[in-house]
């Protein structure tokens, strides 16, 4: 009975048990369905996500349009260059708003620069597809359970590019993994698009690598330039890895403010490279060594071959100011846009500014400039008195600029050589008055002007009004005429106006003003002014007395005809213009203006050698020891300007004294401006390897009377030498005959031959 019992209750557990699992396995079953079905819909929902997400992402991120803000630099000729080393050297960079880029081609970055960034950055990169999965849920697991590296982060160095160059970098929430998912298919597209050395390229010159001096360094070249001085090929693996491991974090690992950090996470670079294989035992072990001595040498100049210059301040020459400005008005008539356009586009462009620097002259010349004694005597000292000095070749290319006395302690400013209009004084006489009247056969080295003035009083006028007045070192109002016959050189080597406005009469005003802006490129002559100033006039082409003024610059520029057989080639600061993509975009071409003849040139250059070499010459203290030297001094009115020009047979150089607010110039405190053109830049010129000019071969040396003017003969009783072109040699005298005041030869004049020439 009780077995009966027991038996009926085994069979009620085993139906109930039944029961319970047929309920639990229907609803296991029932979960599964709706785990599977929820998962289909999530994965679902999530591949439609993707796929709406990745129709709205671009295919892929274009490396050829990098928006970025550029470092253009301004570069100097290597005075080093011998055919086998860099032709070029960095002078200054320049970029806007303190960001500095140098874009360097992946084939002129060293294999150190670029393993210290693959290995310890993204160690399989030439393996994946844009995209390290791998890496990528190590790193999501690390962020809970920290098993895995935490110096290594799970993007690849195709993510971190895509980041940098999109500036897509939301972190969190649902932006977040948006972001994170927009970034994946962009990766694995670039990696479609690109090879892996382009994409490193990029990467490469976009990375931020930190902020010293108030610049901020992106890309390897600009860095390697700040930390070390150096070309970015030319890196030791030690600096190498140093750079590299500003990557991780700018501010923490910055060499320059923490260098203990730095050289941590570089030792750490140097550990991956070496487990990877990139480096050999001897090449690790030695880096390691060099880390403990490395030295961060901050802004300085560099040369493209790795030599470090002196150390760059952050203040620019004037020579970088002058090829500043002149750039952006290259790149204005370029492009077609404004000032602002330009300068902007200039800063932020990459472009590569190739100047005609002389570095060592200019230094040279810097140095000179801060020397008061160059310019006064020692008991006088006067800050306020400004001077300015400029040096070209005889092809226009600028070799020097000084824009002002003293220490230059701003960028882009005022430059009295580029940018001041000043009066000439009788520096324009070569130009406007003897140069023109020789070329075109009016007169001749021995032709004799009587030293008078002329009158300019208007018909009908019952007052004369003579013109001009003679210079005089006395600064009086004395006209010192003398009313004496003197020859047209001598007449120019004593710098006397009366024979300059003399031979203006002769050419007439209206020539003179159109040979100089015609043939000469002057920029700033007046033809008349809504005042009704005009410089097409008798005092602005004999003395100078222009309406505005002449830039030095282009006075300067304008005597390469004197050196050069006649040609006039303008000037330029900058040789070419490269853009970022090193297309040129502007080269300097020295354009050919036959101004004069040849024969004209060299009749004028040995005219102006009397003005230094001559025994009544106004500048005979520029004379030096081996080199020639052609000048012309001028003195503008009261004596509120002093200009010296000066050729040698391989510069043409000028100088400029006066104040900032015209005013007389007390002469006897300062030394004589061709004296102080030989303080400073007498040594350099003397060094010239080319001592003398080159003679023409149109051109005779010949004996002249000096009572007549006429070619010498044996019954001539004084005589001189002068240089005549062979078109237009004077008749042989016939006898010594008296000339009077219309020119007309006539017997019994008074023997001044003392005055006439040498």
């Amino acid at each position: 009975m009780e077995n009966k019992k027991t038996s009926a209750t085994k069979k009620k557990v085993i139906r109930t048990i039944k029961k319970v699992m047929g309920v639990l396995g229907t609803l296991l079953c029932s979960l599964v369905l709706v785990v599977i079905i929820t998962g289909s819909v999530f994965v679902t929902a999530i591949t439609v996500y993707v796929m709406n997400f990745a129709e709205a992402t671009d295919d892929y991120v274009s490396l050829e349009e990098i928006e970025l803000t550029y470092t253009s630099q301004i570069l100097a000729p290597n005075p080093d260059y011998d055919g086998t080393n860099e032709q070029w050297q960095v002078y200054y960079t320049m970029s806007s708003a303190g960001d500095k880029m140098v874009w360097t081609e992946f084939d002129e970055i060293s294999r150190y620069v670029i393993d210290a960034f693959v290995c310890p950055e993204d160690e399989r990169f030439y393996d994946h597809d844009g995209v390290d999965f791998k890496r990528t849920f190590g790193a999501f697991v690390n962020i809970f359970i920290p098993i895995y590296d935490n110096m290594q982060g799970g993007s690849t160095i195709t993510q971190q590019t895509i980041k940098v160059i999109t500036g897509d970098d939301a972190r969190d929430g649902v932006e977040g993994v948006s972001r994170k998912i927009r970034e994946i298919l962009r990766s694995i597209n670039t990696e479609n698009t690109y090879g892996k050395d382009d994409i490193l390229e990029a990467y490469l010159n976009v990375i931020y690598l930190g902020r010293a001096e108030g610049c901020n360094y992106y890309g390897v070249q600009s860095a390697s330039n700040f930390y070390f001085g150096k070309d970015v090929n030319d890196l030791t693996l030690a600096e190498a890895a140093t750079i590299a491991a500003i990557n991780k974090d700018p501010t923490y690992y910055n060499p320059y403010r923490n260098p203990e950090n730095n050289k941590g996470r570089a030792t750490y670079i140097l550990d991956k490279m070496y487990e990877n294989g990139a480096v050999s035992s001897d090449e690790y072990y030695q880096a390691l060594a060099d880390l403990e001595t490395i030295q961060i040498v901050g802004d300085t100049k560099y040369s493209s071959d790795g030599e470090q210059l002196a150390s760059q301040s952050a203040v620019s020459s004037y020579y970088v100011d002058a090829t500043i400005n002149q750039a952006i008005e290259e790149l204005m008539q370029i492009y077609g846009i404004d000032y602002e356009s330009a300068s902007s586009r200039l800063y932020s462009g990459g472009y590569k500014i190739y100047t005609n620097v002389d570095l060592d002259m200019q230094s040279r010349l810097e140095q000179e400039y801060l020397d008061d004694s160059n310019f006064q005597s020692y008991e006088f000292k006067d800050d306020e008195l400004l001077s300015s000095f400029i040096c070209m070749d005889y092809d226009g290319r600028v070799l020097a600029v000084i824009g002002n006395r003293g220490e230059k302690t701003s960028s882009r400013v005022w430059n009295n050589a580029t940018m001041a209009t000043r009066s000439p004084g009788s520096t324009i006489k070569p130009l406007s008055v003897f140069a023109p009247a020789i070329e075109q056969d009016m007169v001749t080295w021995s032709t004799l002007l009587k030293d008078e003035p002329i009158d300019l009083a208007a018909a009908g006028s019952t007052e004369p009004n003579l013109f001009p007045n003679n210079y005089s070192e006395y600064g009086d109002d004395d006209p010192h005429w003398t009313h004496k016959y003197m020859t047209v050189e001598k007449m120019l080597e004593t710098s006397t106006n009366t024979g300059a406005a003399q031979i203006v009469r002769m050419l007439t005003p209206t020539y003179c003003f159109n040979f100089l802006q015609g043939n000469l490129g002057f920029t700033s002559l007046v033809q008349r002014d809504d005042g009704g100033r005009s410089d097409v006039a008798y005092s602005p082409m004999t003395v100078g007395s222009l309406t505005k003024g002449m830039y030095l610059s282009e006075l300067v520029s304008a005597y390469q005809i004197f050196g050069n057989g006649g040609t006039f080639h303008g000037h330029s600061f900058i040789s070419k213009i490269a853009d970022k993509d090193d297309k040129i975009v502007y080269e300097f071409d020295p354009y050919a203006v036959k101004a004069i003849g040849s024969d004209t040139a060299y009749v004028m250059n040995r005219m102006m050698l009397q003005v230094v070499e001559g025994k009544d010459g106004t500048g005979k203290a520029a004379n030096l020891d081996t080199v020639e030297v052609i000048a012309k001094t001028g003195t503008s009115e009261n004596w509120e300007n002093l200009t010296f020009v000066a050729c040698t047979p391989e510069y043409v150089s000028g100088i400029w004294v006066g104040y900032e607010n015209p005013e007389a110039i007390d002469t006897s405190k300062y030394q004589s401006i061709p004296k102080i053109w030989k303080n400073v830049f007498g040594e350099i010129a003397d060094e010239g390897q080319v001592k003398t000019f080159k003679g023409d071969s149109n051109v005779s040396h010949l004996k002249y009377c000096t009572k007549t003017g006429c070619i010498a003969t044996a019954d001539c009783k004084s005589t001189a030498m002068g240089y005549f072109k062979n078109s237009n040699t004077p008749d042989t005298c016939k006898e010594c005959l008296v000339i009077d005041d219309d020119a007309v030869q006539q017997p019994g004049v008074e023997d001044n031959s003392d005055i006439y020439g040498n």
